[in-house]
């Protein structure tokens, strides 16, 4: 296998290289699998660059010609007629010239593509759409098809079936903190603090100043991300409710919630009536546009979820920073956020764990409680049960912290991380203690 590298940002001020291997190897694998590579993110974490700088290049060591890689961007004005279902089916056909070779199709923000009414069978009123583009492109046995998208509506459950079990997923998230780590290697000290401040998104690491950072975050937020989700899903009105919403979910990323409790938030704090329905349905957009990830509860001794409530965190914590105007910087909220998203990125499943506890009070009677684990961690048939603590100052905080772990009674991993730089070491109880940053950098690729 070789040893790719990537340019964080297409001409960036600095001379940087990051290794993303994880994602490349993805798309290696994958090739003329018969399937549809489908590449998902939140816009402006790397998805066209892995495309069409990291995997080109890769190609391109392998001896694939240029004029065997077609590519389109397709959210480029230039490009807006191909947003055509037919004209971009007939524009990819035209340029597969020699049935000998083989072919990669590469398009960007797939999404951009319209539904259309077919025009053979309009009375009908039968649909064209991107789906039926790719499905007869791939049908082709010397064409590869690679798409991107910034809107998981393009993955929702009837364009997955409309698929017909011809598309592969490759989620890309913002940089993990190793990742970002790269471009800090003469500054090691200041990684942390830019990491929780303003995450991990690619384009941060090239600008200079903290005003520059803030800047493109602030703007990323309110002009691009919120932006989408607007015009996207035709709101015309409550704009200022989606906005609240959001900051809301901000003040409070590690909390348990869901609309009911965030309904009455926003009468007690805002003075605003918004329905449940609103509410759940303003969430779902901004996880359709990965803003946000959420985390269900995961009953550990009886094995089953519960179905509310839940938790939610942001994609990218500088993106969380930038909603509140950088007003609010508790680092244990932070740090608890950039540990889940960490694992998703590494393809592991994560859940917030609950479980139950029995015990006698002091005039003993019979009492039941839940203690919470932070993150229930699973990849296949392994499985890790990880605290976020942040200071164990006292022995007392240990036995607080550790309260729910020491009552699972399985063989699986235990973790507690804290914020300070300790040396790793395991209790009684075979819980491992262990530093955030050390965690980041050396733990989790181990768990």
């Amino acid at each position: 296998m070789h040893s790719i590298k990537m340019r964080i940002y297409a001409k960036i001020s600095i001379d940087m290289i990051i290794k993303r291997d994880f994602y490349l190897n993805k798309l290696i694998k994958r090739q003329f699998n018969g399937r549809i590579k489908i590449i998902t993110g939140i816009r402006r974490c790397g998805k066209s660059i892995l495309l069409f700088e990291l995997f080109t290049d890769y190609l391109k060591q392998q001896g694939v010609k240029s004029q065997q890689i077609l590519s389109l961007k397709l959210d480029e004005a230039t490009n807006a007629r191909y947003r055509n279902p037919l004209e971009l089916d007939t524009y990819i056909r035209e340029h597969i010239t020699d049935p000998s070779k083989r072919y990669y199709i590469l398009l960007d923000e797939i999404q951009e593509v319209k539904t259309i009414q077919n025009p053979w069978l309009n009375d009908k009123g039968e649909t064209i759409g991107f789906v039926d583009i790719l499905l007869g492109l791939v049908g082709v046995k010397n064409i590869d098809v690679y798409i991107t998208g910034s809107n998981s509506k393009m993955l929702s459950s009837d364009v997955l079936t409309e698929f017909k079990d011809r598309g592969d997923e490759i989620h890309i998230s913002p940089f993990v903190y190793k990742e970002f780590c790269e471009a800090y290697k003469e500054n090691p000290n200041a990684a942390w603090k830019d990491y929780t401040t303003y995450g991990g998104l690619p384009r941060i690491i090239s600008e200079t100043t903290d005003e520059d950072k803030s800047q493109y975050l602030l703007n990323l937020v309110h002009k691009t991300y919120l932006t989408d989700v607007i015009e996207r899903n035709g709101i015309s009105k409550d704009i200022t409710i989606l906005e609240s919403l959001l900051n809301i979910i901000a003040s409070c990323i590690g909390s348990l919630t869901n609309p009911t409790k965030l309904e009455n938030t926003f009468k007690t704090v805002t003075r605003q009536n918004v329905s449940n329905d609103t509410i759940s349905k303003y969430l779902s957009l901004f996880i359709d546009a990965y803003i946000l990830r959420k985390a269900k509860q995961y009953d550990v001794k009886g094995r089953k979820y519960i179905g509310t409530p839940i938790k939610y965190y942001f994609t990218d914590i500088g993106l969380r920073n930038a909603q509140l105007n950088f007003s609010q910087q508790e680092e244990n909220h932070i740090m608890e956020n950039i540990i889940f998203n960490e694992l998703c990125a590494r393809g592991f499943n994560v859940d917030v764990g609950v479980v139950e506890y029995n015990y006698k009070d002091d005039e003993n009677k019979s009492k039941r409680t839940n203690l919470e684990v932070d993150f229930v961690v699973n990849k296949g048939n392994q499985r890790c049960y990880i605290q976020s603590a942040f200071s164990i100052p006292d022995d007392e905080k240990r036995k607080q912290e550790t309260n729910s772990l020491c009552r699972i009674n399985d063989s699986y991993r235990k973790i507690v991380v804290v914020r300070d730089a300790i040396k790793p070491w395991t209790d009684t109880n075979g819980i491992f203690y262990v530093g955030i940053e050390e965690f980041l950098l050396k733990i989790i690729d181990n768990l």
